[in-house]
């Protein structure tokens, strides 16, 4: 039985944030997320977003037709695409009469004992508001971890233990992790059984793939915190999950 008052982290990665080509950012699909969010705070739980997506939605302004390859053009479309991506967060969340708080992160920033502290203070006084959700990206314009390796997995765990959730959500483009056959894994115990699952391919969009979702999956289950993953393409699984329905692959604390 799941708890009446959940705090949850959600991430949600470039993959499902974006159109199908992966230029420019979907808000069909923001929308609908913005929603389910929305209903999860209404009715009473703590929700945390930790989102991609900048890159694609810089990418049709500065006229790219793919994601570059360069560093430094990897940050010019963050630092256009993050307020692209920020105002699309605020116009779906406004429609739900929820708004929304930017925090923008580099790994540093929690290693930091001062940081750490005053991120930790700024989230649960936005948090005690039970009317804005935190959205949180890595500080792309700065910083190279999301950019070049895990497409914000990591920080998603690290904002986990920060704020010591009760659930961990990571909404990616397929239905969980899936076998050698390709099924779904409904439950894995123990992430180191099933690393020989995991294949090096990843979305055109993405920049994590499973591999970081695992070690993701790690970090959080280590520090007590269950972990889900799950298809971010398909309506109302989040409402499901944290009612306690068994919906992709559920990582139970350890």
């Amino acid at each position: 039985m799941a708890k009446r008052s959940q705090r949850i982290v959600l991430k949600f990665g470039s993959g499902i944030l974006s159109t199908e080509h992966g230029i420019g950012l979907s808000r069909r699909q923001i929308s609908r997320l913005a929603t389910e969010v929305s209903a999860l705070v209404h009715a009473g739980h703590e929700c945390i977003i930790v989102s991609s997506g900048a890159v694609a939605a810089g990418l049709a302004t500065l006229g790219l037709t793919a994601r570059p390859k360069e560093l430094a053009a990897k940050q010019a479309c963050a630092a256009v695409g993050q307020s692209q991506l920020m105002h699309s967060y605020a116009s779906a969340f406004s429609r739900q009469k929820l708004g929304v708080a930017q925090l923008l992160l580099t790994h540093s920033d929690l290693d930091s004992r001062t940081r750490h502290r005053n991120t930790r203070n700024t989230l649960a006084h936005l948090l005690a508001r039970h009317n804005v959700v935190p959205i949180i990206n890595e500080n792309d314009s700065v910083a190279v971890e999301e950019l070049n390796f895990g497409d914000n997995d990591r920080l998603s765990a690290e904002v986990a233990i920060l704020v010591e959730a009760d659930l961990l959500i990571i909404l990616t483009s397929v239905d969980g992790l899936q076998d050698s056959a390709g099924e779904t894994v409904p439950l894995v115990r123990d992430v180191n059984e099933v690393a020989g699952f995991v294949r090096a391919d990843k979305g055109h969009v993405s920049t994590g793939g499973m591999v970081t979702k695992l070690q993701a999956v790690q970090l959080a289950v280590n520090a007590g915190i269950p972990v889900n993953i799950a298809s971010g393409r398909k309506p109302g699984l989040l409402k499901a999950i944290v009612a306690g329905q068994r919906i992709g692959t559920h990582f139970p604390a350890r």
